[in-house]
């Protein structure tokens, strides 16, 4: 039999899922764990979650660059295993500060992992780029349903239950990472034969992928707050926690069924038009939150996010794939996963500030201003890389 020379799509998308799946039963745990359980305050979990965050960003950067520099499969089998083994050893050790310290190992492993799974479906042969991380936005959403269905149903029979199935996955993840991440990485052009190693973009160019990333970080910014100050707002507004989660099913639901949809657009639309179109929509649903006064305001509102999240976001990869020098993809997909996990880092942090200082309108308000500024950026910068090419 002949060995097999490259990775098939179903097999990152497998990966995707399984490592999704995993990390989905840790972030929403962490924060009641370490209140309800651990009995430390609210301030003390989110900086827990912030130094996550933190560390995923320096995987992020890390998995890119030996994803460039050493070896792919050398690089994804280490930082699998380092967020196995963390995760392994919350079996057994969650107690404070442990648990505090291992969340660190993992959240290092999976920014790595994040990055390597891009930059192997950025490289595979017979698929459009925007098709393929289309296709991962699915995986991720599906683990995440998945994983946030399962964390519910599972903490009622202990956190050491909890733990014993998250391993479960990132050791499938392990398995399978094994088996069939050990392939050439393919070049996707021949040109790419010419090109240096020290190969510069053009100024407008490199000034459109960085404003990509503050659009990024923005729009990571906003949606970290429905995973963290929403929950207090919505029981604030006496909506019951178990409403807050079907939102998240909801969301995870309508984008299997829409993302599909949202694929054949692709002939129709540019990458940067669906992506600018996709943004706008889901920074409209925050300037809604101003009004939202009901559960089925939120309902209403969260839909409206969800297809804006649908159209924007999955494709942001691509398009910076599409704009930057093929022999760097794991740095340049490796500085997107970056931005993703700035935002989610800040993002709590600053949404407690503007509660604090000014109320939840005002929060609403300001970051659907940040994230217009942004995309006029954005669209600025996309009109100065038409006028040079044209």
């Amino acid at each position: 039999m002949r060995q097999v020379k490259e990775i098939k799509l179903k097999w990152i998308f497998l990966a995707s899922f399984l490592n999704n799946t995993g990390a989905s039963f840790l972030w929403p745990l962490t924060t009641v764990y370490m209140h309800n359980y651990l009995h430390e305050s609210l301030a003390t979990a989110g900086l827990v979650l912030f130094f996550m965050s933190c560390a995923m960003i320096l995987g992020n950067y890390l998995g890119g660059w030996l994803f460039d520099h050493w070896s792919p499969y050398q690089t994804a089998l280490t930082s699998v295993s380092i967020a196995t083994a963390a995760v392994i050893a919350l079996i057994f050790f969650h107690s404070w500060p442990i648990f505090a310290v291992l969340l660190m190992f993992v959240g290092f492993g999976d920014g790595a992992n994040i990055t390597v799974i891009n930059a192997y479906a950025a490289s595979l042969k017979g698929h459009r780029v925007r098709h393929v991380f289309n296709v991962l936005y699915m995986a991720l959403n599906l683990g995440v349903v998945v994983g946030t269905l399962l964390v519910g149903f599972l903490m009622a029979r202990g956190i050491t239950v909890v733990f014993t199935v998250t391993s479960v996955f990132y050791i499938l993840f392990l398995i399978l990472t094994i088996s069939v991440f050990n392939v050439p990485v393919p070049k996707r052009n021949a040109k790419l034969e010419a090109v240096e190693e020290g190969f510069k973009a053009p100024t407008k160019t490199s000034s459109l992928v960085w404003m990509i990333c503050l659009l990024v970080i923005s729009a990571y910014l906003s949606y970290t707050l429905w995973e963290s100050v929403m929950a207090v707002h919505l029981t604030n507004m006496h909506i019951p926690f178990y409403a807050y989660s079907l939102l998240w099913t909801m969301n995870g639901i309508i984008i299997l069924v829409g993302q599909p949809l949202v694929n054949k657009l692709e002939p129709y639309l540019k990458i940067d038009h669906q992506i600018e179109i996709g943004i706008v929509i889901f920074a409209f649903s925050f300037f809604l939150l101003i009004f939202a006064d009901s559960f089925a305001w939120f309902v209403v509102d969260f839909i409206i996010l969800t297809i804006g999240e649908m159209m924007g976001l999955p494709s942001i990869p691509a398009w910076i794939d599409q704009l930057t020098n093929p022999a760097q993809t794991g740095k340049y997909q490796g500085i997107m996963n970056m931005s993703i996990s700035v935002g989610r880092a800040i993002g709590p942090l600053y949404g407690g500030m503007i509660i604090d200082g000014f109320g939840y309108r005002s929060l609403f308000l300001s970051v659907t201003v940040i994230m217009g500024i942004c995309l006029l950026l954005v669209m600025q910068n996309v009109w100065h890389v038409r006028k040079i090419k044209s």
